[in-house]
């Protein structure tokens, strides 16, 4: 069961991820960051794979979890929750939510986005995060019929490649133009407190922080690049 819509607003959800062959890519890792992030008043997690999600769902059993799969395939740059295998491997695992990129790109096999949202409602009764990069595509996934709306891919796709998020920019405009109901979600490029509360100024509803809080191996990795440099 979801928290109102009350509850959500304003809160903090942590994208609890770790890269391939790092050592913090153990369900037993990624378990205890999502439960520390909960027992400090995260509102929810973040979580890639199923196997993940599976993970906290039996360590929380009460976590709100926003899941997604990450899969590549030769014929498509879409990778978050591709199609409906990965959709259904995802709430399988106890996701409450399932995030899906929603850009305009070509996805795997030449899936069609609006028959996925609209089997994913219908079959499962899922409610749907919808990965955007721009406001077209963003009030495109909300007629569709996501619920959630997030500027994760915002400065991730050949359209905005020049954009670097935060998604300032976009963050008003998806404001006023969702339907009611949608919620706002302001992903991607959030590195401080500051900036959270910058973006919920803006119109977002909630944040999502990923590499700022839980991305050791990238923060480790920039602060070394950045004593090098002297």
């Amino acid at each position: 069961m979801l928290p109102d819509r009350d509850r959500l607003k304003g809160g903090l959800i942590v994208s609890v991820q770790a890269p391939e062959g790092s050592p913090m890519r153990q369900c037993e890792v990624i378990a205890a960051m999502a439960e520390a992030s909960l027992n400090n008043g995260a509102i929810g997690v973040r979580l890639e794979s199923p196997e993940h999600i599976g993970a906290v769902r039996r360590r929380c059993p009460e976590a709100l979890i926003v899941g997604l799969w990450k899969r590549t395939f030769p014929d498509s740059p879409v990778y978050i929750t591709p199609g409906w295998e990965e959709i259904q491997a995802v709430w399988a695992a106890g996701a409450d939510v399932i995030a899906l990129d929603c850009t305009e790109r070509q996805r795997p096999d030449g899936a069609d986005l609006a028959e996925l949202v609209q089997r994913a409602r219908r079959d499962l009764g899922a409610v749907l995060m919808a990965d955007v990069d721009s406001l077209v595509n963003g009030v495109r996934a909300a007629e569709l019929g996501c619920q959630w709306v997030g500027t994760t891919l915002f400065g991730y796709t050949q359209a905005t490649a020049e954009q670097q998020p935060p998604a300032w920019d976009l963050l008003p405009g998806l404001s006023q133009q969702l339907p009611d109901g949608a919620l706002l979600i302001c992903e991607g490029g959030i590195a401080s407190a500051e900036q959270a509360r910058q973006a919920i100024g803006l119109g977002a509803d909630a944040v999502v922080v990923g590499t700022a809080i839980t991305g050791v191996d990238l923060q480790v990795a920039a602060y070394r690049r950045a004593l090098e440099a002297f």
